[in-house]
């Protein structure tokens, strides 16, 4: 069984209390989809651990915006005020991994090709979301594998398109594979859900199925750090509410 996480944003209570969850199942290996850092209050320690307990990591937009200035104008004030704390905050060596991560890989895991990205396969460097229907169509297009990991959203989901090119979102759990169809998976979000669901998100999927896992963590001190961080108020209020 593989795990795949997105979006810890420096939300190390929120990280542990999933890692140890994994640590009760049958996980074998461990895949990051991006955005280590941004909004919350321990960027580099969530990094390290990240980069100790997965075999893959793909760069994300906050995790760009670390390491590169440019990128900070597409960033609302909030998130802004964010990137520029965590830069501040990050040894040069944390600063030089997340410039390494590469925008998107393909592999094969569980016996399945897997295509891996943050944001979308159409053109990753532009940080586009998938929220429709038509946004999940358009990106079929743009990889070959029967799945497509991805984060950015925040929201989880699984979209299907079929043989005959069919689209529609599935919403059982867990998710059974169809031997004709692909997929676009949105792993959730380990450090800010955005669902209306406070609980960290994370997904497993073995050659058969897919399943999303929520883990209750200590909001409340992920919140005092960010307090103590002087980090908007925004941010802080919004993860007691999961949106």
């Amino acid at each position: 069984m593989i795990a795949i996480l997105s979006d810890a944003h420096g939300n190390l209570e929120a990280l542990k209390a999933v890692i140890s969850d994994m640590s009760q199942r049958s996980i074998k290996e461990k895949i990051f989809l991006g955005d280590a850092v941004g909004y919350g209050p321990d960027p580099e320690p969530v990094l390290e651990i990240l980069m100790e307990q997965c075999s893959i990591l793909v760069q994300g937009n906050h995790d760009r915006a670390v390491i590169d200035p440019e990128l900070e104008e597409y960033f609302n004030d909030a998130a802004r005020e964010a990137i520029l704390w965590t830069r501040s905050v990050m040894s040069e060596r944390a600063k030089g991994f997340l410039k390494n991560l590469p925008l998107t890989l393909s592999s094969k895991r569980e016996g399945i090709d897997i295509f891996l990205v943050h944001a979308s396969p159409r053109a990753p460097e532009e940080w586009n979301y998938i929220l429709t229907l038509s946004d999940a169509h358009r990106n079929f297009y743009y990889f070959q594998e029967k799945l497509c990991f991805i984060g950015h959203s925040h929201y989880p989901f699984v979209v299907e398109m079929t043989g005959s090119r069919q689209i529609s979102v599935r919403y059982e759990r867990p998710c059974k594979f169809n031997r004709d169809s692909r997929y676009i998976i949105n792993a959730g979000s380990v450090g800010q859900p955005r669902d209306g669901d406070p609980r960290a998100c994370y997904v497993i999927f073995n050659g058969t199925e897919v399943d999303f896992i929520r883990v209750p963590y200590n909001i409340e001190l992920t919140q005092q750090k960010m307090r103590k961080a002087g980090l908007p108020y925004s941010l802080i209020e919004r993860l007691s509410k999961g949106v």
